[in-house]
């Protein structure tokens, strides 16, 4: 993407927009996804971070890697960026879209949260649907 695209693609992210969500995928969204392996969860945590709790079923690529790896990326599945303040997700979301993959959302889901949905029960109900 050029970057007088990256300014229109920008330029277009007014309150429609944001106020649609459709920037976001929720956990429940996620879900099915993964049932259906149409979602690449896109971890852009450190190596540090992933030590300490890791997400198996992620592609894991640090942000500050991002730019010399994005290609490794599929571009027939929607990507979900997870990071557990969203900030560095809306930081790979934003890059991603400047290099023109267009399936890019944020996973809309706190540590705890993605934690909490993946108990015991949450995904043994996953591996059963």
């Amino acid at each position: 993407m050029s970057e007088n695209a990256f300014d229109a693609w920008l330029s277009a992210l007014d309150l429609d927009f944001w106020g649609k969500g459709e920037h976001k995928l929720t956990l429940e969204q996620m879900a099915e996804r993964l049932k259906r392996d149409e979602v690449v969860v896109l971890d852009v945590r450190t190596p540090e971070e992933r030590r300490y709790w890791a997400l198996p079923f992620a592609r894991a690529i640090p942000l500050h890697e991002l730019p010399s790896r994005w290609q490794e990326l599929p571009r027939d599945r929607l990507i979900a960026a997870f990071c557990p303040g969203k900030v560095r997700a809306s930081v790979a979301y934003a890059y991603l879209h400047s290099r023109g993959l267009e399936n890019v959302r944020i996973l809309d889901a706190s540590a705890a949260e993605l934690v909490n949905a993946l108990k015991p029960g949450a995904v043994r109900k996953l591996a059963r649907s």
